[in-house]
């Protein structure tokens, strides 16, 4: 009998969960498809989100003029028929899985099928395709990413599953705890629920699914505590300036033996929370990070550890956090923005609007006009003074707005 994940692989939209934004009634990728206007994408997220099986639909709409290609373990060769095949067909769809592996000679093969769109490509990966893919792919694609998967949304789908496979019943708080120590992976999720569904009905306990799925408790007590509250509760700890209770909630993350969740919040609260009242701590996290990733378990808890002693005692600053997302609030909202044609430094037939290089000036500033006119005298940035860093930047910037 093939897998449950197998079995029950979504057919339509309607059965992928967690990714309203791009397959919903108002998705994106279901308005093209609705069009008959598909275009180039990469679709990229965590494993287990859903995005072979959204690909997987998307061909669908096109069955017979839609090829696969793994770029980790297919070679040129492969790609040159598929290429033949465009050559004969409209609309040939062509699903890229681990698209960040393609190698680059492929790549420029590829490029001019997808210029001339006999080739719309839908790029699968894990990876940031901002980091991970050439840039000639990416300008030529819609970069869309995946939503992580909530665990409400995998309970949801595990109790569906009960009743699309006719299974017997299983208890709210095992098909939790399923949701939780598979991270919200649907995959594993699913083959997690297939292994609890071997016990009998009156052997389906949550002390008998957790001895058959083999992972530790992630410390789920009487009152429903999920990873979730733990992990919120160690963010909250370390933003308190708490070293103790941010080890303590460490601890009990770390029984998940999901490093990579850890390492991403630790990754985070160093820039949002604690910023530039402590500039240096940013590499300094990365580097811990880093290394429990590099090292693994049981080892990986002492950079853990390090790393949360060292944000939680930091001073905090969450300035840059909030000038970035008031900029982009503004963004929204507005239209007009032009910037100042000084700053594009073209030639102008009124020499008053020319450009003056700071570094002529004595102390390496000109007070000149850098925002666009609707946003004059606008301030998305303001100094916080918990770090003598920033402190330094305060009267840095007031020094400046005395000069004129």
């Amino acid at each position: 009998m093939k897998p449950l994940a197998y079995r029950i692989r979504p057919k339509v939209f309607e059965d992928i969960v967690g990714q309203d934004h791009l397959v919903g009634p108002k998705g994106v990728i279901r308005k093209m498809l609705e069009a008959n206007q598909l275009c180039s994408m990469i679709l990229y997220g965590p494993a287990g989100c859903g995005k072979t099986s959204i690909a997987e639909i998307i061909a669908g709409y096109y069955a017979l003029n839609s090829y696969n290609y793994n770029a980790s373990c297919d070679n040129k060769a492969k790609l040159k028929e598929i290429a033949e095949a465009a050559k004969l067909y409209q609309n040939v769809i062509l699903i890229i899985d681990e698209i960040h592996r393609m190698k680059k000679d492929v790549q420029d093969f590829l490029l001019p099928f997808v210029e001339s769109g006999a080739l719309t490509i839908v790029g699968l990966t894990t990876e940031n395709p901002y980091r991970a893919i050439n840039p000639a792919i990416r300008s030529r694609t819609h970069i869309y990413r995946l939503n992580e998967i909530k665990k409400d949304d995998v309970i949801k789908l595990l109790k569906r599953t009960l009743l699309q496979e006719k299974m017997l019943p299983i208890s709210d708080d095992i098909l939790e705890y399923i949701a939780i120590v598979s991270s919200c992976e649907i995959r594993s999720s699913l083959n997690m629920l297939e292994i609890a569904n071997m016990l009998d009905e009156e052997e389906r306990t949550l002390e008998n699914v957790k001895a058959l799925i083999g992972k530790k408790s992630f410390a789920i007590d009487e009152e429903g505590e999920s990873y979730y509250d733990i992990a919120s509760a160690m963010i909250k700890s370390i933003r308190g300036s708490d070293p103790d209770a941010a080890l303590h909630y460490l601890a009990r993350l770390l029984q998940s033996e999901d490093i990579e969740f850890i390492a991403r919040r630790f990754m985070i609260l160093a820039y949002e929370d604690i910023g530039l009242a402590n500039p240096n701590l940013g590499p300094r996290i990365y580097a811990a990070c880093h290394a429990a990733l590099e090292v693994g378990l049981p080892e990986a808890r002492i950079p853990l550890g390090y790393a949360a002693i060292d944000l939680a005692t930091s001073p905090k600053s969450n300035s840059a956090y909030l000038g970035i997302d008031h900029a982009i609030s503004d963004l929204e909202q507005m239209t007009s923005m032009e910037i100042p044609p000084h700053i594009l430094n073209k030639e102008l037939k009124s020499g008053k609007h020319t450009y003056q290089y700071p570094h002529d000036f004595e102390g390496g500033y000109v007070k000149q006009q850098y925002l666009p006119d609707a946003l004059l005298d606008k301030v998305y940035y303001e100094p916080k003074t918990t770090g003598s860093y920033e402190r330094g930047i305060k009267e840095y910037l007031k020094q400046l707005k005395t000069k004129s």
